[in-house]
């Protein structure tokens, strides 16, 4: 993977994170404060689960 490759995905990224506040910012700010109710082991798991599936997404597209 070389530099350019890794500065348009963290440019997705960026733009897909930024898509559910813009178009529902009251929407996103209750899914953010039901997130922030959640015990760090939930949190955790969710974090680990979102890693996995994107693992699994770069090797099934890769």
């Amino acid at each position: 993977m070389d530099a350019d490759t890794f500065w348009s995905a963290l440019a997705l990224v960026l733009v897909i994170e930024g898509v559910l506040p813009f178009l529902s910012p009251g929407g996103w700010r209750r899914g953010f404060g039901q997130l922030m109710q959640l015990r760090d082991g939930q949190l955790r798991f969710f974090g680990l689960c979102s890693i996995l599936l994107g693992l699994a997404l770069l090797w099934v597209l890769g």
